[in-house]
């Protein structure tokens, strides 16, 4: 059997039943083309169902560059050819998998599988951060995969160096009944027009369908989970094309518009249908009954106010992102359960409890039948084990007895993770869970970079809390001055923020270890497990290091976390995280005198700036963010006013002085506090030192905001905020100021 007659095989095998297959060519990347196109001469397959994605330009068909696979997400074609000669890149691996259409086929061109492993190519480039080589990556991924390519049915293997077939791939699966008619049933009683039902392919999209009627009145909320090719974004455009022709206001937001164009292309092909849409409208899609289905980005959604919201891909958006959209009284959350192009398990494990405590009647639908392929693929599963798009943490009875006491602290090597198929999904599984989206690239990052590390603590031998660490720092003088002139270091968070925004160029000198992300099992949260596993790691690494790190969104919870566990701030981020909508806090441990020294360094320069950054830059960010930022920060400022401010002050807290005349120094004396507290305020005169005396909002929106009965009242509240910082930090002149005022 010859190459083409092993692909003419599997494509009819794939036809017959609905499925995909894979076809790896392998071998020396010219014999590897000239072998394809002997192939798809050999096949039946129209140039416009065929796409190659390559740097190279050697078919006659349509061709993507590897690194905008992304591009092709929502699309399919029949087949799908891609070239791993130069850089295997396991996102686009997982995107091209979910492009391949039912009985088609996903052809990869590799190098000789044995030596792969040993290869080095672009993508293990982007692993060797500094100081580290290429040659310090290693293969653990791609010899993975390679096992999993020889162990998976529906796989065929060809060497091309040789011409020998070391696997046909087929199945010989067992004749399937096929179901002819629509495969829906139409509800007894329904809301939405008979046309929407008769337009949806499966069962489950007919019952995803039903819920989301529930969005037409009250204060509801429904999520739809499934899959890749279920069909969950069709149903939501049948629901938002129905609705429209209610004449209700339906917004869609997704993390890029690409996302919706299935939502919107089936939400016009129901109004056509009905002839309620604008012949001449695109988006927003305009009804004759008023109604409209228009998109915005999330940060621009949540300041709207629709009728009803739709969040598709919403396991793609952090959790603050979507608490911000429970605002709207009727949304739908439509999400992926494990996406090819990376979601995390925040939406699942953390948000629906945020969404089950709240106000909202919530209802849940999940969508398990495919439709663009049948159930069981072999593709589908080959791809959800290579890349874990399906890893879990250990299921919670096996940790639910997990405490500080109970569990070992352990180093998991890249080999460890390897060898141990459970060990690296459990622990795979807990980093998904970490992170708002985690991408199959981040697998080949733990099993293959050489900065990172791994240290978990284990429960009766499952991982119950795991941190992923980076190693940052020990970056040579010529690195570090193209740092400081610019440049950019990959894998170098800290001392590249240090070094180019805050102006110091030995901070590159320092070897410190980033904690880059942190996860306990839900079912063993608010134990101390994070704590134990901090305090191990600083145990473990500050004899090899001079600072442990951490960069993240900015909520009060995090910063107190990481503060108990000694970090303290020497840096808030001016711009909000296009993902998170949060500022992000830096904040180090010092573990050696160096580290120490780099640390009060940016401490006390984060403690001189800090005033100025909130009058400006700053100016939005949260009252509670701003307080437990500074109070986390190792830097007491005293309060440098001159005697005529020192006046000023005291006599707006104890007598007839107005803040607006001289605000300076208030806020100078705010920051001096929120530092280093001297002195018990409440929490909302706390925040209104943030918002008024730091931040300079205006009185009227200080007195909203704060829930203040009226503006006096407001004014009134800072005057008494400000007396006890008087008494505490005032010189002769602020006292003097305020006996005048209290004596009798």
């Amino acid at each position: 059997m010859d190459p083409a007659s092993v692909a003419a095989r599997l494509l009819a095998e794939a036809r017959e039943t609905n499925e995909r297959r894979l076809l790896v060519l392998a071998g020396d990347r010219e014999r590897c083309f000239s072998t394809l196109r002997t192939v798809l001469e050999a096949l039946s397959v129209g140039v416009t169902d065929t796409v190659l994605v390559s740097d190279r330009d050697a078919l006659p068909c349509e061709r993507v560059d590897p690194k905008r696979t992304a591009e092709l997400l929502g699309t399919t074609r029949e087949i799908v050819v891609y070239d791993a000669h130069d850089a295997l890149l396991p996102n686009a691996l997982g995107q091209l998998s979910g492009v391949v259409d039912g009985g088609g086929l996903l052809v990869l061109l590799a190098p000789d599988l044995e030596g792969w492993p040993d290869r080095r190519d672009g993508f293990d480039g982007s692993l060797a951060v500094p100081p580290f080589g290429v040659r310090e990556v290693s293969g653990r991924f791609r010899g993975r995969l390679i096992d999993l390519l020889y162990a998976h049915p529906g796989i065929g293997i060809v060497d091309v160096d040789s011409g020998g077939i070391e696997r046909d791939g087929l199945t010989h699966p067992a004749p399937r009944i096929g179901s002819s008619g629509n495969r829906t049933e139409i509800p007894d009683e329904h809301a939405f027009s008979r046309r929407a039902y008769e337009a949806c392919l499966t069962g489950d999209q007919a019952e995803a369908l039903r819920t989301l009627e529930s969005l037409r009145e009250g204060r509801r909320a429904v999520v739809v989970e499934a899959d890749r090719g279920r069909g969950k974004s069709s149903a939501a455009g049948l629901a938002a094309g129905a609705l429209a022709a209610e004449g209700h206001d339906v917004l869609v937001t997704a993390p890029d518009a690409r996302n919706v164009m299935e939502v919107f292309a089936r939400a016009r092909e129901l109004l056509d249908g009905e002839g309620l849409a604008d012949p001449d409208g695109e988006r927003p899609l305009e009804t004759a009954t008023g109604g409209r289905v228009r998109f915005a980005p999330p940060a621009a959604a949540a300041g709207e106010e629709p009728d009803v919201l739709i969040v598709d891909e919403a396991a793609a958006l952090p959790v603050r992102v979507l608490e911000g959209f429970l605002a709207v009284d009727r949304v739908a959350f439509v999400t992926t359960i494990h996406g090819y192009e990376g979601a995390g398990r925040g939406f699942s494990v953390r948000f629906r409890d945020r969404l089950e405590e709240g106000d909202h009647e919530t209802h849940s639908v999940s969508m398990a039948d495919p439709i663009r392929y049948a159930a069981g693929d072999p593709l589908e599963i080959w791809a959800f084990r290579a890349l874990l798009l399906d890893a879990r943490p250990p299921v919670e009875p096996l940790v639910a007895d997990a405490s500080p006491e109970t569990v070992e602290y352990r180093a998991l090597s890249k080999g460890d993770l390897a060898g141990d198929e459970r060990l690296l999904r459990e622990t795979f599984g807990l980093l998904v869970a970490a992170h708002y989206r985690t991408e199959p690239d981040d697998l080949a990052r733990l099993l293959d970079a050489p900065n990172l590390a791994v240290r978990a603590l284990i429960h009766d031998g499952h991982v119950a809390s795991v941190a992923l660490l980076a190693r940052e720092g020990g970056l040579g003088p010529d690195t570090r001055r193209e740092l400081y002139d610019g440049g950019r270091v990959r894998g170098n968070m800290i001392p590249d923020l240090l070094t180019s925004q805050l102006r110091d160029e030995s901070a590159g000198e320092t070897v410190g270890w980033r904690v880059m992300r942190i996860a306990t099992h839900h079912a063993a949260r608010s134990r101390g497990l994070g704590s134990r596993l901090l305090s191990e790691i600083h145990g473990e690494l500050s004899s090899r290091a001079d600072w442990l790190g951490v960069g993240y969104g900015a909520t009060p919870e995090l910063i107190s976390f990481w503060s108990e566990n000694d970090f303290s701030t020497v840096h808030l981020s001016t711009t909000r995280n296009d993902a998170s909508g949060e500022y992000s806090a830096i904040m180090l441990a010092p573990t050696s005198e160096a580290g120490r020294g780099l640390h009060d360094a940016h401490a006390d320069w984060f403690a001189e700036r800090a005033g100025g950054m909130l009058a400006d830059p700053l100016r939005d960010a949260e009252p509670d963010v701003v307080r437990a930022a500074l109070r986390s920060t190792d830097a007491p400022r005293n309060p440098a006013l001159s005697e005529r401010a020192w006046r000023h002050v005291a006599s707006a807290a104890y007598g007839s002085g107005a803040f607006d005349a001289a605000p300076h120094g208030f806020g100078a004396l705010a920051l001096a506090h929120l530092l280093d507290p001297v002195a018990e305020l409440t929490d909302r005169q706390e925040r209104l030192l943030v918002r008024k005396a730091l931040q300079g909002r205006p009185w009227d929106r200080v007195t909203d905001e704060l829930e203040f009965v009226s503006m006096r009242m407001c004014m009134r509240e800072l005057g008494e905020a400000f007396k006890p910082l008087v008494d505490e930090y005032g010189d002769e002149a602020a006292l003097e100021e305020r006996d005048r005022y209290t004596d009798d």
